[in-house]
């Protein structure tokens, strides 16, 4: 039978308090609904916005080996680092087939309310996405109408005289490349481009 596993975390050493309070907090849900059994992750003094947080990782990793079934928070904000995170978190979970409960918050994904809420938030998210790729593809088009040219500046000037001088003295392009550090394409380009 898969486990359910109960995540805290607090930013800083200096919060014992609140670290205990969200433990004692997410205890007292999981007898007052039947869990006698469920594993404990904390991670005291480790920033929300960190990316890798020991304990977050451990749960992570047995999530995603099968053994926890359900994941238990305080709130969305000790738990996922940013509105991204949450949301990526949310859907891997959805794949693995594990309910996410936040106490705080009230949503639990193993009720039909709370999938309800998931897709709403899951569709808000894919909503910004698709607004900030047309925002960016608009600025592109923008940038081009005006005349501006987009990507990397080609390479002239010092490197591609060189090149032309090393090959008109005989050099070979592969012993070009070591000389001046730089791929066999680029000698080849700067020498077309020439």
């Amino acid at each position: 039978m898969k486990k359910l596993a109960i995540y805290s975390r607090t930013s800083t050493d200096k919060q014992d308090t609140g670290l205990e309070a969200q433990q004692r907090t997410l205890r007292d849900w999981c007898n007052a609904n039947g869990h006698k059994k469920y594993l404990e992750f904390s991670d005291a003094g480790v920033s929300g916005m960190k990316s890798s947080r020991p304990e977050f990782n451990r749960m992570m990793a047995e999530v995603r080996a099968g053994e926890i079934g359900t994941v238990l928070v305080y709130s969305f904000s000790r738990f996922a680092r940013s509105t991204k995170h949450l949301i990526e978190a949310l859907e891997e979970f959805n794949r693995l087939g594990v309910a996410f409960i936040s106490k705080t918050e009230q949503i639990d994904t193993s009720t039909p309310i709370g999938k309800a809420m998931f897709t709403i938030i899951s569709a808000m998210a894919q909503l910004e996405r698709d607004l900030t790729a047309e925002r960016v593809k608009n600025g592109l088009r923008n940038a081009v109408a005006k005349g501006k040219r987009l990507g990397r500046p080609k390479t002239a000037g010092k490197k591609a005289r060189k090149v032309r001088l090393l090959r008109a003295g005989g050099a070979a392009p592969e012993a070009i490349a070591a000389e001046l550090g730089v791929s066999r394409a680029s000698v080849y380009r700067m020498l077309k481009a020439a």
